[in-house]
């Protein structure tokens, strides 16, 4: 095995901590942040205050809805996977009843963290292996409709035109089933008989154990696609679009989400490709953020 191999392969079997269906992409959106601060030239160590409110917006962002988003917890214990280490200076506090730091002490102490001296010399000896984990860790934890919004946000810099690792007979299927339409808007245009701007979205992503199946697909606008995946709209077990009450702006919001809101889904031309209602379940609780419009 390579040196580029065996750094991967560490980064690879992340210990993502995990309860039944919920998804707790901490560690793979620190690691991001991480390579992005990597990239732009930053010192290996980096203190916990000048990392807690960027990671505390990619979590808020493309981690699964909560309360709080607690940056602290990767920040701590990703150094349990062998790739990242904070300083040890000072004895550290931990909360009552678990084995997590308290943020404050992080912050007022200005606690330091990044990866290990190996990695990080490995990294930043190789401009390439960075742009290649990155890639691996999107893949890995998010789905393909939202990778270039986390590296805009987490300032990782890909280079190139990434490749899609998503199976070609799923999109060709689903929009077939779907009638060529959007599921949520009803688009549906070609240009010299080719679908325009019209994509396959996996409604459990394939990421958290969702299956390449008819029944876990919906055919949607690109538009539509990139709200789904990022919790902007949802469905309901009757099969009515949500729109989150956190949506706002201008700009065709009306016509393009409001007007939704309540509106039944499209339905699919085989039964066998009607939304699968645990996967809609999966979705409003790991991705769909805040409560329905009213």
């Amino acid at each position: 095995m390579t040196k580029t191999d065996e750094t991967l392969e560490r980064f690879r079997n992340l210990n993502v901590w995990k309860r039944g269906d919920v998804r707790a992409p901490h560690k793979p959106l620190l690691v991001l942040l991480a390579l992005g601060r990597l990239q732009a030239g930053s010192d290996r160590l980096l203190p916990y205050d000048e990392i807690d409110q960027p990671l505390t917006r990619l979590l808020e962002d493309f981690g699964p809805p909560r309360k709080s988003p607690h940056p602290e917890l990767p920040f701590f214990h990703l150094q349990t996977d062998g790739v990242w280490e904070i300083e040890d200076r000072v004895p550290l506090r931990i909360r009552k009843g678990s084995k997590n730091p308290l943020k404050s002490d992080l912050k007022r102490l200005r606690i330091a963290g990044g990866f290990t001296d190996e990695v990080f010399r490995e990294l930043k000896r190789r401009p390439e292996l960075v742009r290649q984990l990155a890639r691996q860790i999107l893949t890995t934890h998010f789905p393909e409709s939202l990778h270039e919004s986390i590296c805009s946000e987490a300032g990782v810099e890909l280079g190139g035109t990434e490749r899609s690792n998503r199976d070609p007979a799923f999109r060709s299927a689903v929009i077939s089933v779907w009638s060529h339409r959007c599921a949520f808007c009803g688009f549906g245009i070609q240009l010299d008989g080719r679908d325009l701007a019209l994509e396959a979205a996996h409604i459990r992503w394939c990421q958290a154990g969702g299956p390449d199946s008819l029944s876990n697909g919906l055919a949607c606008c690109s538009v539509h696609h990139q709200a789904f995946d990022r919790g902007a709209i949802t469905v309901s077990d009757e099969r009515r679009i949500l729109v989150s009450s956190r949506l706002h702006g201008s700009g065709r919001l009306d016509e393009l989400f409001l007007s939704l809101h309540g509106a039944a889904l499209g339905v699919p031309s085989r039964k066998e490709a009607l939304p699968d209602a645990d996967s809609l379940a999966w979705h409003r609780t790991q991705v769909f953020r805040g409560e329905a419009r009213d």
